[in-house]
């Protein structure tokens, strides 16, 4: 199976207007924001004045991982964007935060119709989402009758997610404010078992309780640990990465060699531009079995 690019395929609230210099100019339902991009390495194609007349807010970079939204149109600090595929109707809340994100990884779209599909094909699947953020995969899950567990390790985001949930007419969402790694690993002690699991590890960053994650030197061991209480019958996994040093075989490899019977999906998840051009926006493998 050959490396696969995927996106979005319609999504009337989101809208990736053009790129480039270090940027990126999108819709998120009615409002226009400008972030940084650090993969954009190429020229713009729309002139800086038409950036400017379009933009609500424009994010200026102030530390390495935070900074401030600067507002140019009126436009609330909150709003919502929905989301639909088949049967899943899906809402999430959107925010200006001081790290650039509004909490929505648009490109994920892709992945939360194959989490809904496959859950569906799972009658009372239980479906473990780590490293989970504002939610969007775990609504997916649960859309599809799914039990979820949504495990986090910063309260704000599960309290952010639960709105999600709420507003998307769903309930009974687990939540846990725990450090991935270690739940993971209890788990497996336990001999508890998942019929999906979906990650997205972060590149670093810290438990509740001030636990170091490094990605590289953390994810062939979780995923020893993800491969011990994943279901080995009828299952699925979702593996994403945005680690910019990370190519889509490092997951292929990695989901190979510890889950030998199955030939994983991999590639790369883009965002597409008005023009044509495609964002690149992380890396995948996934599978169902």
């Amino acid at each position: 199976m050959g490396m696969k690019l995927l996106t979005p395929a319609s999504w009337k609230d989101y809208e990736l207007l053009d790129s480039g210099d270090m940027e990126k100019l999108e819709r998120f339902g009615e409002y226009i924001l400008r972030r940084p991009e650090p993969q954009a390495v190429w020229s713009k194609l729309l002139p800086e004045a038409e950036w400017e007349k379009q933009t609500h807010a424009r994010f200026i970079q102030e530390g390495s991982h935070s900074g401030s939204w600067q507002k140019s149109r009126p436009m609330p600090d909150q709003w919502q964007v929905g989301y639909s595929y088949g049967e899943m109707k899906l809402r999430f809340r959107l925010g200006l935060t001081g790290f650039k994100h509004v909490g929505l990884f648009p490109e994920q779209a892709a992945n939360w119709e194959f989490i809904y599909d496959s859950a569906s094909s799972l009658k009372g699947a239980k479906v473990l989402n780590l490293f989970a953020y504002t939610g969007g995969a775990s609504l997916a899950a649960r859309a599809a009758g799914a039990d979820v567990i949504h495990c986090d390790s910063i309260k704000a985001v599960l309290s952010w997610a639960g709105t999600n949930m709420e507003i998307s007419g769903l309930k009974d969402i687990r939540w846990l404010l725990e450090d991935a790694f270690k739940f993971v690993q209890r788990e497996a002690r336990r001999g508890n078992l998942y019929q999906g699991i979906i990650l997205d590890p972060p590149s670093w960053g810290h438990g509740p309780k001030g636990e170091k994650w490094k990605l590289e030197d953390m994810v062939n061991d979780l995923t020893v640990q993800i491969a011990a209480i994943l279901d080995p019958g009828h299952a699925f996994l979702v593996y994403n990465s945005y680690s910019l040093g990370f190519s889509s075989l490092v997951l292929e490899n990695l989901v190979r060699t510890h889950f030998p019977a199955v030939t994983p999906e991999y590639g790369e998840l883009y965002l597409a531009e008005k023009s044509g051009r495609r964002l690149p926006a992380g890396v995948f493998s996934r599978f169902l079995r």
